[in-house]
């Protein structure tokens, strides 16, 4: 007579646990052959080795003396497997495919044993089932429970991480940081090449999330138009707003619409805003380009012009609108004093403040500001000629002055103009 289902499980769960080493090392083999994400350094394989052995261990034990779940422990090792594995940046899928995989060759090597037992096709077949069952419902035990392991490990060491590099960055920007080494290291990000600093930000009415992700897409789409390589610097300074580093080439012209052409393609809404500064060098370049940005955010956020999602800190006079924003009351009063009726927020006179701003940078030339605008000259001088009747007085008296107040009006609308009533 041949074993009895009991019997051959218990027998066959002995003789595996005999081999258990060699098993051991054949299943972590396999592993990091069939699954690339599981295998790493010493560490991590040593890691994997005590995980795959302990959950073998804990199945055997099971099997051999008929031990329910609630009286079996995880084994240590794999949480700190799972743990490990969620700081490296392994998908958690990688992790649950190992225990498939684990399950399946584990099944193999019981079947196997049982096939060289002697014991009748019923004892056998029964046997087959409670090893499968206990299997299944093991790995279906273990498996939630490393999950778990790994989500909260992987959610409190981005959280760390994102702190860590947050903490440097703003290190960075007060120049504080000596060891410029070491902050590449935390940011995963080099500091010695040209950057090119962005803001990035949606609207905070109606936002209910944090918009990280929708940056970081946005942040991808950019590096691809300024041609940068490396993965760009991105920091969460608030729920809606993120702050950008992108290492670009010296000479790196941004195009403005294309970019905003390419994120309003990308996704959305909302459309994520963007503010560049200018590339700069180094460190010190990391700052200036970011404080750069910075001021054009501010420039588009008074101005709050919905036609323009993408501003650069190098678009004409966008630099004197910057200073002039710092004291929006001060320059409100220089505005109206400056242009009088001119700075009337309608339609009609910011046509007028259109054309002769176009007639001042194109040298106060009627041909050139004509084509400039696809008009007729004598078109072009009728504006000229009720834009110095709005002003009170020629555009020739002191005519700086009314070009930056005209420079004021077109980055910061409404806030310097003259309400309407």
């Amino acid at each position: 007579m041949g074993e009895a289902p009991g019997d051959l499980v218990e027998t066959v769960a002995a003789a595996l646990q005999q081999r258990l080493p060699d098993l051991t090392g054949a299943l972590r083999d396999r592993l990091s052959t069939r699954i690339e994400e599981l295998d790493g350094d010493a560490a991590i394989i040593e890691l994997l080795y005590a995980s795959i052995e302990g959950n073998i261990e804990n199945i055997l034990y099971s099997l051999r003396h008929d031990i329910t779940l609630d009286k079996i422990e995880p084994p240590s090792a794999a949480y700190e497997y799972a743990r490990r594995l969620a700081q490296r940046g392994v998908a958690v899928s990688a992790l649950v495919r190992a225990y498939r995989l684990g399950q399946q060759h584990l099944l193999e090597l019981m079947f196997a044993e049982c096939e060289r037992m002697d014991a009748e096709p019923a004892a056998r077949a029964a046997a087959y089932e409670e090893v499968v069952a206990v299997t299944f419902d093991y790995i279906d035990w273990i498996s939630q429970r490393v999950i778990t392991v790994y989500e909260d490990e992987r959610e409190r060491w981005l959280a760390e991480r994102s702190n860590a590099r947050v903490g440097r960055v703003q290190e960075l920007i007060a120049g504080r940081v000596a060891d410029v080494d070491a902050a590449e290291t935390v940011l995963g990000y080099r500091l010695r090449v040209p950057h090119l600093g962005a803001v990035l930000w949606v609207h905070e009415a109606g936002t209910q999330q944090d918009q990280l992700a929708r940056f970081t897409r946005a942040a991808g789409v950019i590096a691809e138009q300024l041609g940068s390589t490396r993965a760009p610097l991105i920091i969460p300074h608030d729920r809606a707003t993120a702050w950008a580093w992108f290492a670009v080439a010296d000479d790196v012209v941004p195009d403005l619409d294309q970019i905003a052409a390419l994120l309003t393609r990308s996704g959305g809404p909302p459309v994520p805003r963007v503010a560049l500064g200018r590339p700069s060098s180094g460190v010190e370049g990391f700052r200036r380009t970011h404080r750069e940005a910075l001021d054009a955010q501010q420039v588009a956020m008074v101005g709050d012009d919905a036609r323009r999602t993408v501003t650069g800190f190098d678009e004409p006079g966008l630099k004197i609108a910057a200073l002039l924003a710092h004291d929006l009351d001060t320059a409100r009063t220089w505005v109206q004093e400056t242009l009088g009726d001119l700075a009337r927020d309608d339609e009609q006179h910011e046509r007028l403040r259109h054309t002769l701003l176009l007639f001042f940078q194109n040298d106060s030339s009627y041909t050139a500001t004509a084509e400039a605008m696809l008009m007729h000259k004598n078109s072009v001088k009728y504006r000229i000629a009720s834009a110095e009747k709005a002003l009170g007085r020629s555009i020739s008296s002191d005519r700086q002055a009314i070009e930056l107040a005209l420079t004021a009006c077109h980055w910061l609308g409404r806030a310097v103009l003259v309400g309407v009533a």
